[in-house]
């Protein structure tokens, strides 16, 4: 029953990012030509609703859906590592026109072709776990 709520806010959050037209390739390649503020202002009320979240479960000190405390640790400083992941995810983005998370929706919304793009995110993300430790972190 727990797994259901799951899918059901899965479902939610699909129908919100279709309407909002995040999972379109048009609005992604309009948002890397700098054409448009659509997803940039998107992202940023997506950054702004995680930061106020994570705010009120620190000053709550809300739990988990199992009851555990929520722990949220520090981050590390700034290293090459983010800069070279970001530049990496956002080719790969640029590049296809999908971002990781609605790659799922655009599969269930009938788009077959982004199959493709599947396979390429996780062979990418297998082969980072191949070579993780060979790069620098």
């Amino acid at each position: 029953m727990n797994a259901l709520k799951f899918v059901g806010i899965g479902f939610v959050l699909g129908i919100v990012l279709t309407k909002s037209e995040a999972v379109s390739w048009y609005r992604i390649y309009e948002m890397f030509q700098f054409e448009s503020f659509h997803m940039f202002g998107i992202i940023f009320t997506a950054i702004a609703t995680g930061f106020i979240g994570i705010q009120i479960i620190k000053a709550k000190k809300l739990k988990d859906y199992k009851g555990l405390p929520i722990e949220i640790l520090d981050k590390e400083p700034g290293s090459i590592r983010y800069w070279v992941g970001g530049v990496f995810f956002g080719l790969g983005w640029a590049l296809v026109g999908c971002c990781p998370g609605p790659i799922f929706i655009l599969i269930g919304a009938g788009f077959s072709s982004v199959l493709f793009v599947l396979i390429g995110a996780l062979l990418g993300t297998f082969l980072y776990g191949v070579l993780k430790d060979k790069l620098p972190h």
